[in-house]
């Protein structure tokens, strides 16, 4: 592996950090976006079943709160509630949507930097090849001719044009990948928020009443 990048010239170099970036964000959002952490299966209906009758403790609402990205958002309606009991539908939803906001922003972090690896990385790779069929015209004769020409040269300049196009490619398409997947899994979670805060909102207006 050595070997190539160093056939490959300095033009690589941006190529390899772009990948090690790309696949410590790739393992970062994998931890991330466990659904333990963001929507876990169950966390709705056990809100729903310990304010059954009244809106629980600010201890068991720090518990929740701290449970997952799900919980977070269902804690700030109990926190509606327990700092103003007579806040409207409209209030409650307003406070559960701004927490959404932020929790949405929090899931959807580092995807621009995944987004734009996968984008940079051909143009990167375009240049070194660019970079090599430079070396590729500089090793030939003054007048055209390619007996004249330095092979070592020559030689040298056709690696750097292809190990690059190749290394590029080799990078963003992992990265393309990856942010698609991670672009949809992102999409389901925050449907899956929304569609819980509906549901629950609708719980917490029937406590009010």
């Amino acid at each position: 592996m050595l070997s190539i990048i160093q056939a490959a010239g300095w033009p690589i170099w941006p190529l390899v950090a772009c990948s090690i970036l790309a696949l410590a964000l790739i393992i970062e959002r994998f931890v991330s976006l466990k659904t333990n952490k963001i929507a876990p299966p169950k966390l709705l209906d056990e809100a729903l079943t310990v304010s059954r009758t009244a809106v629980p403790t600010p201890d068991v609402v720090t518990q929740l709160e701290q449970n997952s990205a799900l919980g977070e958002v269902l804690a700030s309606g109990f926190r509606a509630l327990n700092s103003n009991p007579r806040c409207s539908e409209a209030d409650l939803r307003a406070t559960m949507e701004g927490t959404g906001r932020a929790v949405a922003h929090r899931l959807e972090r580092y995807l621009t930097a995944l987004a734009t690896i996968a984008s940079a990385a051909p143009l990167l790779g375009l240049l070194g090849t660019v970079i090599g069929m430079i070396e590729i015209f500089g090793s030939q004769s003054p007048a055209g001719g390619a007996t004249g020409g330095n092979p070592a040269q020559l030689a040298h300049g056709i690696s750097v044009a292809l190990y690059n196009t190749a290394f590029g490619l080799i990078v963003a398409i992992p990265s393309l990948i990856f942010w698609r997947y991670f672009r949809a899994r992102v999409d389901a979670y925050l449907l899956a928020l929304e569609l819980a805060s509906e549901r629950f909102v609708r719980h917490l207006n029937s406590l009010r009443k």
